[in-house]
């Protein structure tokens, strides 16, 4: 099929008008306040259901709240938390009256799609999101986050209700070791 084209006139062979046109967008965005941001020093404003990166958190004695239950690595929908169970002769847990405490846990955030299912489903309150969105790291090793790390980001977190404390002090009332 040929498709007959008719010649151009001589203001299209010239461009001045698509040239004119061009002058007018950049003049007109030329005087326009700028949206640029200067991203390191300035960030934007996460709104308050903004889901970031997960992290864990220690109660207010200092211990892990993780108890090794593994709901959160069996609810991740791409299988982004791995977590290792102390087993028969693992460590004890750093307070007297939890069961267990995971010997790892590892989170890999290039694998992390920021649901939020882990922190919705974990009964101790060990895993929050952060409210950061800028995860950043020179190799992929760098972005599997193990406990260590993921514990120093989280820091410390003051619960109303101290739900160990209150067991601990219960059986000692009872005359029962934790």
């Amino acid at each position: 099929m040929i498709v007959k084209r008719s010649p151009l006139t001589f203001w299209e062979r010239l461009y001045l008008p698509a040239i004119l046109g061009g002058f007018k967008v950049t003049l007109r965005h030329f005087f326009k306040k700028k949206v640029t941001m200067q991203y390191p020093e300035e960030k934007w404003t996460v709104p308050p259901d903004y889901r970031g990166a997960p992290y864990l958190v220690r109660d207010q004695e200092g211990n892990t709240k993780c108890v090794s239950c593994q709901l959160c690595e069996f609810v991740c929908p791409p299988k982004a938390i791995k977590i290792t169970p102390p087993g028969l002769s693992g460590p004890p847990a750093d307070r007297s009256n939890a069961e267990k405490m995971p010997l790892e846990f590892e989170i890999n955030m290039l694998r992390c799609i920021f649901c939020g299912y882990c922190q919705e489903v974990c009964p101790e309150e060990a895993i929050f999101l952060m409210k950061d969105y800028s995860l950043t790291g020179t190799s992929r090793a760098e972005m599997i986050y193990n406990k260590e790390k993921l514990l120093a980001l989280g820091g410390t977190h003051n619960d109303r209700i101290q739900k160990w404390k209150w067991k601990a002090e219960e059986a000692k009332a009872q005359g029962v070791a934790p």
